[in-house]
């Protein structure tokens, strides 16, 4: 009896010695994975070059009402005042004249929806109608200086210069120290949106040099950068527009698969590459040799033919020349518009666009 006893309670020790340790061991994991996320607490950002590490604490100083009213005026009088600045910057611009090997910069521009137009002919034309925001010149890198965010194992040697435009104006309290920082020397309201353009050292343009809608042309052919819609994660019919299996005939809850992969054989794995199922869209794409139809000087908007701009409504999209080598145009404005007082129609159509001021049906008395 005495042994019994002897071995149960040397199994009960045992037991809560086990017990002890497994509750060690699960606080020493738990004290690692937090010293862990201490050290790596998100993973690291891949932000464009002129983005800085934001300080996101928070000053001790609150604002108040009197003083946000004051700098909303302070904004107001600062946008107000870059108007005869701009035109002395556009007067003072040399003209001068475009060859094929230079390359100008681009502009910002939003996305505002599809509008329908007509030949002549009476064909019926779709167009994408993109509103180019309050575009400005932030920065200039010259040749050799601006290096992207991808570290690369051989450093490559730009030819070309580098112009930082941004765009849609904003209220400076709602941004960071760090980020109003990029806008100090350039003396323009700190914008929303940010865009680099490769360009030639002859295309430089001065800080605060403003870029609208008339630095483009009716008839000239450029390229869209967009970021497509996000779709999240599709099977192979809607992401790489598979047929799927047939809807009968003994075929099991295998309709909207893709199938057999070829995975046997020698390589015995799938191939890098394969159409799956996956996360569709949220990619930048590039739709090349768009040409513009119209231009409305009003609202500053183009009229570009297409509605496959990657992008939702109400997105961001970048405008530039085309780099397709045979669609470039005979003449463009270098190194932008440069400003005048001539009085400029509201709507300029390129040939063979019909406007719908003018007629379309003349009757003449025989």
């Amino acid at each position: 009896m005495a042994f019994m006893l002897s071995n149960t309670l040397s199994r009960v020790c045992i037991k809560s010695l086990e017990d002890k340790l497994f509750a060690l061991t699960i606080s020493a994991n738990s004290q690692q994975i937090r010293e862990r996320h201490k050290l790596n607490p998100k993973p690291r950002l891949r932000n464009p070059v002129w983005f800085t590490r934001k300080d996101k604490t928070s000053p001790d100083d609150t604002v108040t009402l009197e003083n946000k009213e004051f700098l909303k005026e302070v904004v107001a009088d600062k946008l107000a005042a870059q108007t005869p600045l701009e035109k002395e910057l556009l007067t003072n611009l040399a003209p001068a004249e475009w060859a094929a090997p230079l390359r100008r910069t681009g502009v910002i521009a939003r996305k505002i929806g599809i509008y329908p137009m007509w030949t002549k002919e009476g064909k019926k034309i779709s167009a994408t109608l993109l509103q180019v925001l309050d575009n400005h010149v932030i920065k200039y890198y010259p040749p050799g200086e601006y290096q992207p965010g991808r570290e690369r194992p051989v450093p490559v040697r730009n030819p070309k210069g580098c112009l930082l435009i941004g765009a849609e104006a904003t209220d400076p309290t709602q941004l960071t120290k760090e980020y109003c920082g990029l806008f100090k020397h350039s003396g323009v309201v700190p914008k929303k949106h940010l865009a680099r353009f490769y360009i030639s050292p002859e295309a430089m343009l001065p800080v605060g040099t403003p870029l609208g809608v008339l630095h483009f042309q009716v008839g000239n052919v450029v390229d869209v950068r967009g970021k497509t819609i996000d779709r999240g994660f599709q099977g192979v019919m809607k992401r790489h527009g598979f047929k799927g299996m047939p809807a009968s005939h003994g075929v099991t809850k295998t309709h909207r698969r893709g199938g057999n992969i070829g995975g046997g054989g020698e390589k015995a794995r799938v191939w890098p590459g394969t159409k799956m199922p996956g996360h569709m869209g949220n990619r930048f794409r590039i739709l090349r040799g768009l040409e513009i139809l119209r231009i409305n000087t009003k609202h500053n908007v183009l009229f570009v033919i297409g509605q496959a701009i990657p992008g939702e409504t109400n997105s961001i999209v970048t405008i530039y020349d085309t780099l397709l080598p045979r669609r470039k145009p005979a003449a463009l404005k270098f190194p932008t518009h440069l400003s005048s007082d001539e009085a400029l129609p509201e709507n300029i159509y390129t040939e063979g666009i019909h406007a719908f001021s003018d007629p379309t049906i003349e009757f003449n008395e025989s």
